[in-house]
């Protein structure tokens, strides 16, 4: 099957050299020498490191799942947890971080199992809200492979909350999002619930 999806970390020249100008000018603002030496190099670090932290726009989630679809008449649970995400907060271009769990219930179709995790990293590697992503993560996931449903559930931590603001160092933010049986059948999202809530010795 061909594909739009592919691997590799791409720097645009133009894009990098129009973020430098910018960020430079951001330096001077908060009162810095960008010229002195340890921030000479800082300017473009800082657009090569936002290049990558928002590479997932570049990225077609979908595509991705469709790289490794397989029919298999597997109808059983399929879960993927603790895929460590890494995102940034678009209301403050803060890190926010932790773990999605993702689950489906294929009905006739299967995806590489690498492939959750790198939709989970794609929607992550754009400005984000939390809430946006657990639904973004789920309905990509229904879209391609139109199971019988999909759970998502992310547990998250945001330097927006930790680092300014209220300061609360502890705090932790959990978003949900289902689909089809795991809606209609409680006993389905119990279990889904209680295998990530669950940790193996």
């Amino acid at each position: 099957m061909e594909t739009n999806y592919k691997r590799g970390e791409l720097y645009n020249p133009e894009t990098i050299e129009r973020l430098k100008e910018h960020y430079t000018e951001v330096l001077r603002l908060l009162g810095e020498d960008p010229e002195r030496e340890g921030l000479i190099k800082t300017p473009e670090r800082m657009a090569k490191a936002m290049c990558f932290l928002t590479k997932g726009y570049a990225e077609d989630p979908l595509e991705i799942i469709r790289s490794a679809m397989f029919r298999e008449e597997y109808k059983q649970m399929v879960l993927v947890k603790d895929i460590e995400l890494y995102s940034m907060c678009e209301h403050h271009l803060l890190p926010f971080y932790g773990k999605a769990h993702v689950a489906y219930i294929p009905n006739g179709h299967i995806t590489g199992l690498s492939k959750i995790a790198r939709v989970v990293e794609c929607f992550a590697r754009r400005l984000q809200v939390q809430e946006r992503l657990t639904v973004q993560i789920r309905d990509c996931i229904q879209e391609a492979l139109n199971p019988m449903g999909v759970a998502v559930v992310i547990e998250a931590s945001h330097m927006c909350m930790q680092m300014r603001g209220v300061e609360k160092q502890q705090s932790a933010t959990t978003t949900s999002a289902f689909t089809g049986i795991f809606l209609s059948d409680h006993r389905t999202r119990e279990e889904f619930m209680n295998l990530i809530s669950h940790k193996y010795r």
